[in-house]
């Protein structure tokens, strides 16, 4: 899970400490720089920053508060910690008016619905990719060779970002071609895919019933998203999945066993399937192979899980794997009657 607010505003804050630095001398570029981290840490003001860096920096506080503790505050809190992280993001967006991620956050807290997210996400795409790609190649032009790809990468993300959240709500929506179409324009913009927008493909693929775009999905993992192979939960419950419709379910629970060895232990979140809350800067940063993993693609995975009405109160294919993975596991906990507690937000 690569986007990482506090490390993106360090990173950009050491770029620009480097850039204020190039006119010296080497040694005492070297010198000024030994220090930067301590000062990073300690006393941020006085390093050199501009008004859109001061942004970034809100929206990183905000990103704690909404994405991080937000989900685990107790009911008296959720209320204080939502406005203040609307206060943060508003002051972002004073200091930088084009601070793409703070609008996104903003406005996903605003809207009454995920078509309405959808709608203001699409018609404010090609002026988010224009100003990023602009900003792109005016550092690029500034700057010597070695620092250009990250100069490059960082001026991109916002659009990356907003590009993902595009995807995922066109999913959510249930429009899958959509969907579709915002991963690969991002995957073309960024093939190393740090925003991890081929599990929403997987899934936009599954709803589409596409089994040969699933297999080329497979097939670029090699590339896509460093050195994972093609065993994460997103991959294995899509694959699943779509076997499951085909009603090939000797393949279905052979893969449904393949996603409890890989996640050794966790057989009560594949009968649980608990839906959380979307992280609103990127999607929420969990150790690989976890259970906590596990239960952001099952939350994410609603949209295949909760398809048709079954007795229990889950989807048809969400009944099955409770009821496999407690064969395939017997010290996975009954599942609930009534499914488990859900949002109800990705039933498209």
């Amino acid at each position: 899970m690569a986007h990482d607010a506090r490390r993106e505003d360090y990173l950009r804050m050491s770029l620009r400490f480097a850039l204020s630095l190039d006119e010296g001398s080497p040694d005492h570029a070297a010198r000024a720089f030994a220090s930067f981290g301590r000062r990073f840490a300690q006393n941020r003001d006085s390093l050199p920053q501009s008004d859109a860096d001061r942004a970034f920096h809100l929206v990183s506080l905000a990103t704690e508060l909404l994405d991080y503790r937000l989900p685990f505050a107790g009911e008296e809190l959720l209320e204080p910690l939502r406005t203040r992280a609307r206060g943060m993001l508003d002051e972002a967006l004073a200091l930088d008016p084009s601070c793409h991620d703070a609008a996104r956050m903003r406005a996903s807290l605003d809207v009454a619905s995920h078509e309405e997210r959808l709608l203001l996400l699409t018609e404010r795409a090609s002026q988010v990719r224009s100003a990023c790609e602009g900003e792109r190649d005016t550092l690029c032009e500034l700057l010597e060779e070695p620092r250009r790809p990250l100069a490059a990468s960082i001026a991109m993300r916002p659009w990356w970002r907003w590009l993902a959240e595009t995807a995922e709500c066109a999913l959510i929506c249930g429009h899958n071609h959509a969907a579709v179409a915002a991963a690969e324009e991002l995957l073309e913009s960024d093939p190393h895919d740090m925003s991890d927008t081929r599990f929403t493909l997987a899934y936009a693929l599954v709803k589409l019933e596409d089994g040969p775009g699933l297999s080329r999905l497979l097939e670029r993992y090699a590339t896509l998203g460093g050195a994972r192979a093609a065993d994460d939960a997103w991959i294995l419950l899509a694959q699943t999945a779509l076997a499951h419709k085909r009603l090939e379910l000797d393949a279905a629970r052979q893969l449904l066993g393949r996603l409890l060895g890989a996640y050794r232990g966790c057989g009560a979140a594949l009968v649980q399937q608990v839906e959380i809350g979307d992280g609103l800067f990127a999607r929420i940063r969990v150790p690989a192979y976890s259970e906590d993993e596990l239960v952001v693609a099952l939350s994410e995975g609603v949209v295949l899980l909760q398809e048709g009405v079954e007795r229990t109160g889950k989807g048809v294919f969400g009944a099955w794997v409770a009821k496999t993975a407690q064969e395939l596991d017997p010290s996975a906990p009954r599942s609930p009657a009534s499914g488990g507690e859900q949002k109800g937000a990705r039933r498209a």
